[in-house]
Order: C-alpha cells, then sequence, then structure tokens
C-alpha cells in the first residue's frame, strides 16, 4: 500500500526496475583509466586518516569508541611545574598513537568523537602495501599525512553562524 492508502498497480514496481535496467543497458559507460588519468574525487572524501599531535591529549576517546579496536595508543604522565602554584601539575605525554589500515573500516567514528581535532580525514588513498604488515601507520607516518588534509568548506554567509560566533557576539554585548 502506497502512504495516502491507494493500491498500486501490481508489477508497477517490476516494470520501473525493468526501465531502468534497460536504460543502463543502452547507455555507454566511460572508464577512466585510473593509474594514467587521477580520478576526480568528491570533496571531503575519506581516504587515509591523519594525526595532528599537538592536539592529541591521550583522552583515549578514539581508542574506546572505535568499533574494530584498529587503534592502539600509549601515554605516560609528566609533571609540569607551573609558577605560583601549590603543586605540581600532571599532564599526559604521547608515547604511541597506531592505526591498523588492516583492520579499520572507515567508519570515522574516530574523528568524529575526537574533542580536540587531532584526526582529520585526508583524500589520499594511494597507501596501498606489498605486506599487510605495513599497514600499521605509527604517529609519524599519521603526522606525514597532515598537509594533504584540504581546509574546511567556508561558512555560509546566508546561514546561521557557528555556537562560538554567537557566544562571542553575546559577551561582547554590554
Amino acid at each position: 500500500m502506497s502512504g495516502d492508502g491507494e493500491r498500486s498497480t501490481p508489477g508497477a514496481g517490476l516494470i520501473n526496475g525493468l526501465a531502468i535496467t534497460l536504460r543502463t543497458m543502452v547507455s555507454r559507460s566511460t572508464t577512466q583509466q585510473y593509474p594514467d588519468v587521477e580520478p576526480e574525487l568528491p570533496p571531503r572524501s575519506r581516504g587515509v586518516i591523519a594525526l595532528l599531535e599537538e592536539n592529541c591529549t591521550v583522552c583515549m576517546l578514539c581508542a574506546r569508541e572505535c568499533p574494530d579496536w584498529c587503534i592502539y595508543i600509549d601515554s605516560h604522565k609528566e609533571e609540569v611545574i607551573v609558577p605560583g602554584a601549590a603543586r605540581a601539575r600532571q599532564r599526559n605525554v604521547l608515547d604511541r598513537f597506531d592505526i591498523d589500515f588492516s583492520l579499520c573500516m572507515y567508519c570515522g567514528i574516530c574523528i568524529e568523537v575526537c574533542p580536540f581535532d587531532a584526526l582529520h580525514w585526508t583524500p589520499e588513498f594511494e597507501y596501498a602495501e606489498h605486506d599487510v604488515l605495513d599497514l600499521l601507520h605509527d604517529k609519524t607516518r599519521l603526522a606525514a599525512w597532515m598537509p594533504t588534509v584540504p581546509p574546511p568548506p567556508a561558512h555560509d554567509v546566508l546561514g546561521e553562524p557557528s555556537k562560538e560566533e554567537s557566544n562571542a557576539a553575546k559577551k561582547a554585548k554590554p
């Protein structure tokens, strides 16, 4: 039954499907010669994941939320002496950040949950290896992908302002 309560014609779906198949059969296909011609990728396409190490606070959210458990993080605590403070503070220092791309399913959950924008998608997709063990990228190899990260899209002038802009505008008004 359709949404408005009327019955549709029997076999209408089959006829529509066959019409699409016929149209596809008679149209010419276009083949791109990949190694010779670079493919035109859509903007913000998912290739490899890049790491901006300075932004990583070792909160472990990405590793905990990863459904494939392909992110491995090790860290240690370091004492930071703040002048004028009663006691020294501690901060986490990143020792190891590895992503096993042989296990990764490119869902992007790690990038979405990162509160400090340490992980980014790059459009680079040519990182195949002869040995599957070489698909384990360490933090230096992940950081090498950062120059290929495209800039974020410009804010729509006709759209509503971001939360940060509207909060800053509220604080600026006396």
